[in-house]
């Protein structure tokens, strides 16, 4: 006798599980006829209240028949069309859709992140170097005017006082050692 009881107490909780994911009293042909019957107007609807975006539009249909669904139970029949709370449920959604939108910031697709050129510090480190190098082969005043100049920031008259001569020298050291200076980095393979 206790096997019996333990056997329909099993049947009784397996069928209660059933029932959850079930509304009570919800048939596949019930759904199948609201969705014949509602789906397009509900829409062409929908369509207007989402500016024509069709995509958006199926899926507000889709939870609307979803809740229906779920509420099926709940949903008066008897005095007439549902079309009236699917029209509501739907137009809910949307307005629910587009304040959670509000909400949040916008979402930018991160994938030009990815083609991005990141700068690489060994370029950089290569860059110098070669620079360095091809520096060391220009005689010692085009170096210091060049140093002065480009690399200190000084104009011509504060480079002349700095290194004791004349503007105009300075001037001629520059475009003489800036020559010299493309020579050096042409023989290192640096073309532009």
């Amino acid at each position: 006798m206790r096997k019996d009881s333990v056997v329909a107490a099993d049947r009784t909780r397996s069928r209660a599980r059933h029932r959850r994911y079930e509304p009570a009293g919800v048939d596949e042909e019930l759904m199948r006829a609201l969705y014949r019957e509602h789906a397009g107007p509900l829409l062409s609807y929908v369509l207007r209240l989402v500016a024509g975006d069709r995509q958006r539009a199926e899926d507000v249909v889709q939870e609307t028949l979803i809740r229906a669904w779920k509420n099926a139970g709940s949903l008066d029949r008897s005095s007439g069309s549902v079309r009236p709370w699917l029209v509501t449920v739907a137009r809910r959604i949307v307005i629910d859709g587009h304040r959670s939108r509000q909400a949040r910031p916008q979402e930018v697709d991160p994938s030009p992140l990815d083609v991005m050129p990141a700068e690489d510090e060994i370029d950089k480190a290569l860059w110098l170097m070669t620079l360095s190098d091809a520096l060391d082969d220009l005689t010692p005043a085009h170096r210091e005017v060049l140093v002065e100049t480009y690399f200190k920031g000084r104009t011509v008259n504060e480079a002349a006082q700095t290194l004791g001569i004349p503007p105009g020298t300075v001037r001629s050291r520059v475009f003489y050692a800036l020559r010299s200076m493309k020579l050096a980095l042409q023989e290192r393979g640096v073309t532009s």
